[in-house]
């Protein structure tokens, strides 16, 4: 048998390209604003994760200028070597800072911030705990680890406390879960999870992608959402959502940073990221202390969405967050409403199994502060009209 033979067997996104209805790769032609131009179109963005409209802040844009005339486009080389600069230290510190930690180590991108952490610190004989739902970077990150990987029930406490009660006491722990999940939009039962850590003597690691910049009275995320940053023992983000940018972190203890930075695979053998990229995460950071505005805004445009959708009779599961699902069942069944949608001037995203649960796919809408009322009428009536034709309401 030939290696490729399962490449050449490979045909089912031909077949959607030929039926005019694949949803992925499309390409932009513009900055990620609340408007994108995608193959010569004016289009209404309700994918991104630009949750605070800053990917095109000029703000950010001259940060990352000025840092490239003075260090150049890129490190060439891993941070462990030849390819650490003033600017990854400094937005380190003022990571830590942020987020209410000791100390914050840097990667080049939020899936190796997860791989490397989680695959250095769960060895043999421990265990990574893992919410069912838990992001794609976390699952992968517990196969690289020498560690056992149990799972719960989606933010299900009585799963969890019957998972963690089957461990072994001498073990050592990691409950590790996504802050706001991605698909779902909810929310972690943090408190609970803290409790149940705390009586089966496991470590906490939250990996808040969505909801870094987000979440918060001062957009610090899920933990300062709950007022818990102190009984979390990692802090794991992202800078391609709320930050617009690219790479990613962990906040903690300094003995785990430590301890981190010298085990981590994904950190020693990777390029570090390029220093414009510190230099703008660092301007976002800047922004999203001194303009909680656009926070604000970012909550009214999604309560809105919340109490429209329902009212118009779509099913958003249990979403409290700006991201908001429009679940509809049958994979193909979201596929062909993100191309109805398309075609209306909405671009959105549609997720199917594996991504989500069999008989679950949705389209996933996320927005941003930037977002106009105008806007959100005209996604309501796209959103209404599509969903009438289709029988889904």
């Amino acid at each position: 048998m030939d290696l490729f033979d399962k490449c050449k067997d490979y045909t089912e996104t031909k077949a959607a390209k030929a039926g005019g209805y694949y949803p992925y790769f499309h390409p932009l032609a513009s900055a990620q604003g609340p408007e994108v131009m995608v193959e010569g179109r004016k289009m209404i963005m309700l994918g991104s994760n630009n949750y605070l409209g800053l990917s095109y802040h000029e703000h950010l844009k001259k940060a990352a200028i000025a840092a490239i005339e003075k260090y150049g486009v890129g490190c060439v080389g891993s941070r462990f070597l030849t390819g650490n600069t003033e600017l990854h230290e400094k937005l380190e510190k003022k990571l830590a800072e942020f987020v209410g930690k000791e100390a914050a180590l840097v990667f080049s991108t939020g899936m190796q911030a997860n791989l490397g952490t989680i695959s250095a610190l769960v060895g043999k004989n421990e265990f990574a705990v893992i919410d069912e739902l838990d992001h794609a970077s976390i699952i992968d990150a517990c196969r690289l680890s020498r560690g056992r990987t149990p799972s719960y029930r989606h933010n299900d406490m009585a799963s969890l406390e019957k998972t963690l009660s089957l461990l072994p006491a001498e073990s050592g722990k990691l409950i590790i879960f996504d802050g706001v999940f991605s698909m779902e939009g909810d929310i972690a039962n943090l408190p609970q999870i803290i409790e149940l850590a705390k009586k089966h003597h496991a470590r906490v690691m939250i990996d808040d992608a969505h909801g870094l910049g987000v979440m918060g009275a001062a957009g610090r995320g899920t933990c300062e959402h709950f007022n818990l940053t102190k009984e979390v023992d990692i802090i794991m983000g992202t800078f391609s959502k709320s930050l617009a940018s690219i790479g990613g972190f962990i906040a903690a203890g300094e003995e785990v940073i430590e301890y981190v930075k010298h085990h981590a695979r994904a950190l020693i053998y990777s390029a570090a990221f390029p220093p414009s990229c510190a230099a703008s995460v660092l301007a976002a950071l800047e922004i999203i202390e001194k303009e909680p505005e656009r926070r604000k805004r970012l909550w009214e445009i999604s309560n809105k969405m919340h109490k429209e959708f329902k009212r118009i009779g779509f099913d958003t599961g249990i979403s409290a967050t700006p991201i908001i699902p429009i679940i509809v069942g049958d994979n193909m069944r979201a596929v062909h409403m993100c191309g109805r949608l398309f075609n209306k001037g909405i671009f959105t995203t549609p997720v199917i199994s594996p991504a989500v649960p069999e008989g679950h796919a949705l389209i996933r809408t996320s927005y941003m502060a930037t977002h106009t009322d105008e806007h959100l009428n005209q996604v309501l009536e796209a959103f209404s009209e599509v969903g009438k034709e289709m029988g889904i309401i």
